[in-house]
């Protein structure tokens, strides 16, 4: 058998197209460190994302291409490098790669529940990830992060956001006693969601991820305006009544040019633990057709389970739990889903490379 080359062994890996972004591994720069000995190929793949939702299907056919040549022992290893979803950088911002807004057209669906899983889903992948609460007048997210104390000031000045479940987290509910109402005007609560992007020391971030209040008013308008936003995640629950809300949500973002990276159904069928029977509380599949009736991405359906209320109400999300029930494992797939359609918009802000 002949030697392999470190030539004949990229020419392989020239044929093995990344699923998600197109393109093949080596036009894209994505093979790092190669060293071939012998009969034996050790290389990295970096990725576009650490929650990569293809990464097995990468390796299959990375495998599939070199043992023809072969190639006896192959040796991945795994990096990932999170680009800029936007070519806008923006200016009070500077080190925050992506931000993505999860927002719904009425309260009441999981809206908080989907950003807080998320973050920590991507968090939990190895992303470096903050979570902004702009919910000014419903600050629910410290309590369902566990983020207990005050910021303080950071040697430039800034509000250093307090961290938990490897996610840096802000909320005007931090600044006030437990029970104190936020009794404000739309033009004050822009002005906080501004002050929070402004004056936070975020520091480097892959993913912001910014909980929008319900509705299609103050928040959502000043966000959009103020940064430039990867996209928007659309939160429902099955039933017409939530769908006929979100449409105003995707019809707002799409008025203001925010890409839309998909939706998600939560609630989607309860479980009961006891005789495992599947209830449709709310109905089923009711998004994911309205997602394909109006050409956007379905990012998966979450089911009902307590052990989503309890740890929310305890400040431990469902994806950092001891053990995964079905809505966990589902909420860990949306983000994966997120950070590739991500990914997919950033790749087609980089050159790809001509390979001979």
């Amino acid at each position: 058998m002949p030697t392999l080359t470190e030539e004949a062994v990229l020419k392989a890996l020239a044929t093995v197209q990344e699923p998600e972004l197109g393109g093949n591994l080596v036009a894209r720069g994505m093979i790092k460190d190669l060293v071939v000995d012998g009969a034996n190929v050790a290389f990295t793949i970096e990725l576009t994302t650490p929650a990569c939702p293809l990464k097995d299907e990468i390796q299959a056919r990375v495998e599939a291409a070199l043992k023809p040549i072969g190639a006896v022992q192959i040796d991945i290893e795994w990096s990932a490098m999170v680009r800029r979803a936007t070519n806008a950088v923006p200016q009070t911002l500077p080190g925050v790669k992506n931000i993505v807004a999860v927002a719904s057209g009425k309260g009441g669906v999981g809206k908080s529940t989907v950003s807080v899983n998320l973050a920590v889903a991507l968090a939990q992948a190895g992303a470096t990830v903050g979570l902004l609460d702009a919910d000014i007048t419903g600050p629910n997210i410290p309590m369902m992060m566990g983020a207990e104390g005050q910021p303080v000031a950071s040697p430039d000045g800034k509000i250093t956001p307090l961290e938990a479940h490897g996610v840096k987290v802000m909320s005007i509910q931090f600044f006030l006693p437990p029970d104190q109402p936020v009794v404000w005007r739309g033009p004050l609560v822009g002005g906080a969601i501004q002050q929070f992007l402004r004056d936070v020391d975020w520091g480097e971030l892959d993913y912001l991820v910014v909980d929008l209040p319900p509705g299609t008013s103050d928040a959502q308008l000043t966000l959009a305006q103020s940064v430039p936003l990867t996209g928007a995640v659309l939160v429902t629950t099955p039933q017409q009544v939530a769908l006929s809300d979100v449409a105003k949500a995707l019809a707002m973002f799409r008025r203001v040019n925010v890409p839309i990276l998909g939706l998600v159904e939560n609630m989607s069928g309860f479980a009961c633990a006891h005789c495992g029977e599947v209830s449709d509380v709310f109905g089923r599949g009711g998004g994911e057709r309205y997602a394909a009736e109006n050409g956007i991405d379905f990012l998966g359906a979450v089911p009902l389970e307590v052990t989503v209320r309890q740890g929310a109400d305890v400040g431990v999300p469902a994806v950092a739990q001891r053990e995964l029930g079905p809505a966990a494992m589902a909420l860990q797939n949306v983000a994966r889903a997120v950070a590739g359609k991500v990914s997919v918009q950033a790749a087609r802000e980089q050159p790809v490379l001509t390979v001979s």
